[in-house]
């Protein structure tokens, strides 16, 4: 590997311009575990990650939380607080050759000097299963200590054999009393923050700025420096910033919202069960959230489809019906005019009866399937289109409902081996109640009734030689020949 080049005066000077021209957030990050904000569940006093800072005792770790919490901020005071060499690459921009060219560097280092090397990877759930598999060794060797930082949930994103060689620390975003502090600490810092401009942020101004970054300190900062430069001072040398400058820069609510990521799974839980919960208020809630992050609302009407059959089923037989014509609308009507649609889809399901007994029914069933013996199917349900099988019994002791008092008949229609079960089980809710009633002779009919058994192979005149047409007796029907013809039963 060729020498590193020297540091230069130029080199000094691009830094210092990019420090006094970089964003206000990125010129405020706390430099110290004191002036961090936030995560004290992870940092506090006594706190195992904070001791293993004060202690120079880093061991490998993911840190995983949303936009805004600190992450990578905490990278770097763990690499100012520590005697190790601190690298940093993108898994954004970075691929497998700079990998192994901060691996290099680190066993020179390492070889050399005794000095260990964090190697901080961020938004380290962009790195494909070869680029984190080039990491893997080096991390098990203990060449570098990883420091991985990711908005997705590492369970999804880091290979199992990476992440069971590190500790996953999960942040939370930042409450409102932390982004209230950086805000006051940026207004009034000269040296990096906005003072020199005598800002002057009014109440109502401060409280919608902390309501709207939504827990995302980097949202906050980076619309308190637009709104404070995009203003001519008003007060003499100060500059009132109002609740419409704070408006004007941030435009929208930071969406804490990604339909490929964990919110998406989250938020699609959330409204199936408040559905299942008779829940409209919060089933709404749950849908605009996700319709306001950018949602397929195809993948919302699929999944209301799913909950009208599995959470209301045959309580309310409308309930199905009633979501297909919502994906039907969503389809034909597009956005924003089909989301109504949606919404009064997900407010029928909420006020619908319940039942999962056909879910369950038919999770039974396949259970059955998988775990029991296939029998064939029973004899007296089989056709029987030609006289051999009728000779086999197929068919034998067959009873056609229609011609039955009741309109149905009490044969068994399983399988020997499972002739006893009963499947569906009708709940005392909505419909299901008639349904209840209308299938309660099955309590009544005899648990095992008797099958007819197969009779004596039939006579040898119905064999038929190599190359010869089987004979058909007048009174048999002859089997279909045809692909897709269909056989009356």
């Amino acid at each position: 590997m060729p020498p590193k080049r020297a540091p230069t005066l130029f080199d000094a000077q691009r830094t210092a311009a990019l420090q006094s021209q970089a964003p206000l957030a990125t010129r405020m990050r706390p430099r110290t575990l004191e002036e961090y904000a936030g995560q004290q569940h992870l940092v506090g006093e006594g706190k195992l990650l904070r001791r293993a800072i004060t202690g120079d005792q880093l061991f490998s770790i993911i840190l995983w939380g949303p936009p805004g919490s600190g992450k990578t901020t905490l990278a770097r005071i763990i690499a100012s607080s520590t005697n190790a060499h601190f690298s940093q690459v993108s898994a954004v921009s970075a691929g497998v050759a700079d990998l192994r060219a901060v691996i290099q560097e680190a066993q020179d280092r390492l070889g050399m000097y005794q000095q260990r090397t964090v190697l901080f990877i961020d938004e380290i759930h962009r790195f494909n299963k070869g680029q984190q598999d080039a990491v893997l060794p080096y991390v098990e060797d203990g060449t570098v200590i990883l420091i991985g930082a990711s908005t997705e949930n590492p369970s999804f994103e880091v290979n199992s054999a990476l992440l069971s060689r590190a500790r996953v620390f999960t942040l939370q975003a930042l409450g409102d009393t932390e982004i209230g502090q950086l805000v006051d600490r940026a207004l009034s810092d000269a040296e990096r923050g906005l003072a020199t401009y005598q800002p002057m942020l009014a109440a109502d101004a401060r409280s919608y700025l902390i309501n709207m970054a939504n827990g995302d300190a980097r949202t906050a900062l980076n619309a308190l420096e637009a709104a404070v430069l995009s203003k001519a001072p008003s007060l003499g040398d100060k500059r009132l910033i109002t609740l419409d400058d704070i408006r004007d820069a941030l435009q929208s609510r930071a969406t804490r919202y990604d339909k490929h990521g964990e919110l998406h799974y989250d938020a699609i839980s959330a409204l199936h069960k408040s559905v299942r919960d008779s829940d409209p208020d919060g089933a709404l809630y749950w849908l605009g959230r996700m319709l306001d992050g950018g949602e397929d609302p195809l993948y919302i009407a699929r999944r209301i489809v799913r909950i009208a059959v599995e959470d209301v089923g045959l309580a309310d037989p409308h309930a199905l019906p009633q979501t297909i014509a919502a994906q039907q609308a969503i389809h034909f009507l597009g956005q924003p005019e089909g989301e109504l649609a949606l919404a009064q889809a997900v407010v029928y399901l909420c006020q619908a009866p319940k039942s999962n007994a056909l879910y369950r029914a038919y999770a039974a069933v396949q259970k059955d399937v998988a775990e029991t013996r296939n029998e064939p199917v029973p004899l007296h349900l089989r056709n029987a289109p030609t006289g051999l099988m009728r000779n086999l019994g197929y068919g034998k002791g067959y009873e056609y409902a229609h011609d039955l008092p009741a309109g149905r008949s009490e044969q068994t229609h399983l399988p020997p081996n499972l002739a006893d079960r009963i499947y569906y089980e009708p709940t005392n809710n909505g419909f299901e109640v008639r349904i209840s009633e209308r299938l309660a002779w099955r309590r009544e009919r005899p648990t095992s009734p008797p099958l007819p058994s197969p009779p004596s192979p039939p006579p040898q005149a119905h064999d038929v030689a190599p190359g010869e047409e089987p004979q058909i007796a007048p009174d048999e029907e002859p089997p279909p020949r045809r692909r897709g013809q269909v056989r009356k039963s």
